[in-house]
């Protein structure tokens, strides 16, 4: 809904457009994910808690202390390779670029 000029005149607020730009959101979803990466690490690291072990009374045969190494050394390079992709994906944020004014590009245009 846009505003009008008799809101306007009233002294209503104008609100800033619900949308965001396609690349600050998908920033901003990445950064998301990037934050949440520890915690997936955490339950990763906490699934062989939940394995059955070799005291454990059941009809389960407890898991291979092999297979346990195996699952938590697999898991932490998944979690170094998130970081490396992270940190390719974010390589070029801290590069500012001059914002381009019309009547400057129009000017340069010209001469």
């Amino acid at each position: 809904m846009k505003p009008t000029t008799d809101d306007i005149d009233r002294g209503q607020p104008v609100l800033p457009p619900v949308f965001l730009e396609r690349q600050s959101y998908r920033r901003r979803r990445l950064m998301d994910a990037a934050r949440l990466l520890p915690v997936l690490g955490m339950l990763l690291f906490a699934v062989p808690l939940l394995w059955p072990g070799a005291d454990t009374a059941g009809a389960t045969d407890p898991m291979p202390t092999s297979r346990a190494i195996l699952y938590i050394f697999s898991s932490w390079a998944l979690l170094i390779l998130a970081t490396v992709w992270f940190g390719f994906r974010t390589r070029g944020w801290n590069r500012a670029e001059p914002p381009v004014d019309e009547a400057d590009s129009a000017a340069r245009d010209r001469g």
